[in-house]
């Protein structure tokens, strides 16, 4: 059971990129953020704000590694971007290598963690994002394990 949940509304852009400097403010070594939610809802662009807060530098374009499955920026702390999209499972994720990256030094965030499995953390953050038409996203953070 998570340990601590809180809903948002993000209105727009600038809430969302708030958000996620925020998050990248705060970020320790050994962080795993899981970002939730269908093609669209904002994963990528959430992803690009941690990245602010973490000092990656702007000439470092954080883009969807769908097709990379892992891009890896240098900022205050390493980030680690994963994406799962095309991977059926945690055999695949083994397989390619990623799982050694969760919870390695830095800060991992992974876009489509559904297909992780058992290679979930049980600590990490798990963010669920949703577009609501009336209030632009809705986005539900529940915090696992110790901290």
């Amino acid at each position: 059971m998570a340990m601590e949940a809180i809903t948002l509304f993000l209105p727009d852009l600038a809430a969302t990129a708030e958000l996620g400097r925020q998050l990248g403010r705060k970020a320790k070594n050994g962080d795993v953020i899981l970002l939730y939610g269908g093609l669209g809802v904002g994963k990528t662009t959430l992803t690009q704000a941690i990245a602010a807060g973490l000092e990656v530098s702007p000439d470092q374009y954080v883009s969807s590694p769908s097709f990379a499955l892992l891009h890896e920026y240098r900022g205050r702390l390493p980030l680690f971007h994963l994406d799962c999209y095309r991977l059926a499972g945690e055999e695949d994720m083994e397989g390619a290598g990623l799982a050694e990256y969760i919870g390695r030094t830095g800060l991992t965030v992974i876009e489509w963690p559904e297909r992780l499995g058992s290679l979930r953390p049980a600590e990490r953050l798990d963010i669920f994002l949703k577009i609501d038409k009336e209030s632009g996203r809705i986005c539900r953070m529940e915090a696992w394990g110790n901290d």
